[in-house]
């Protein structure tokens, strides 16, 4: 017997193997497809825009984007924004994003599901917006030169998705685009986190660090998160708390019955079962 072929996926503007065929699309429907979506067609619609009115253009642009100073006056909005904003010139860039998006959503979406997807990108580009806040403030505070760039761009969700992937499907082998390399997801996801930690070093060390924050998150949300997203779990956390309230009411009612059982001179004890803890055989126990 011959041993089953494995799915080799690819890097994030490679093509994943299904079947025969080296060069198949992952899906495109559900998570996967809407962010594409929307992405396109921001693009798109900035796109007419510019043509008819580039300042108009230029304003919107800039009103989307995350800028941490725009943000702490008042747009509240831009730590989401930002994620469907692409410049309409980098036609190249742009593209290999949502490839990137495409590939990476696709497979994660086709063991998790839509909504964990959708937990895990949004999570990540919050972090994203986040990590580059965290590196504004503290270097207002210390009056450090940095270049508070606008943020734009859905990299902060790839980050985050590549390192859930890592995580948790760390064994499957992408390939190296263009060339035929294969490579765990694993240390995939290490070289592009050492390379981010090496531009920390350069001028696009703003970019760098809010690239490491998505990461960090995508990869603290595939840990702690559920498969069936953050929803389950808060709604598991909101009754176990419920519960926990209920048998504490149910402990305290129980003590005031002990205090005044002891008091009519027939003592007692409820167990953490509401249960009598006295002797079954003595029939004088609730008497």
């Amino acid at each position: 017997m011959t041993a089953p072929r494995r799915t080799v996926y690819s890097d994030l503007t490679a093509m994943p193997r299904l079947g025969s065929s080296p060069l198949a699309f992952p899906a495109f429907r559900g998570a996967t497809r809407r962010l594409i979506l929307i992405n396109l067609g921001s693009y798109f619609a900035l796109a007419l825009i510019s043509l008819g009115s580039p300042s108009w253009a230029n304003l919107l642009a800039s009103s989307l984007a995350f800028a941490p100073s725009a943000f702490l006056h008042g747009s509240l909005w831009q730590p989401v924004t930002y994620s469907f904003l692409h410049p309409t010139g980098a036609v190249l860039g742009t593209a290999l994003e949502l490839l990137s998006l495409w590939f990476l959503c696709g497979f994660l979406e086709g063991y998790h599901g839509s909504r964990w997807v959708y937990g895990v990108y949004f999570a990540s580009v919050l972090g994203t917006a986040l990590a580059a806040l965290a590196i504004f403030a503290v270097g207002s505070s210390f009056s450090s030169i940095v270049l508070a760039v606008p943020l734009y761009g859905c990299f902060g969700g790839i980050f985050g998705l590549l390192a859930a992937i890592g995580l948790l499907h760390g064994d499957v082998e992408f390939l190296l685009f263009p060339l035929p390399i294969g490579i765990k997801a694993r240390y995939l996801a290490i070289i592009y986190g050492l390379i981010a930690v090496a531009m920390l070093f350069g001028q696009q060390r703003f970019y760098a660090f809010a690239q490491i924050g998505g990461a960090l998150v995508g990869l603290l949300y595939a840990r702690r998160v559920p498969r069936r997203g953050a929803s389950f779990a808060l709604s598991e956390g909101w009754y176990g708390l419920r519960n926990r309230y209920y048998r504490w009411k149910r402990r305290r009612a129980a003590r005031k019955f002990e205090v005044y059982m002891r008091r009519q001179g027939r003592p007692t004890r409820i167990d953490d079962f509401n249960r009598n803890d006295r002797d079954p055989n003595d029939r004088n126990r609730w008497n």
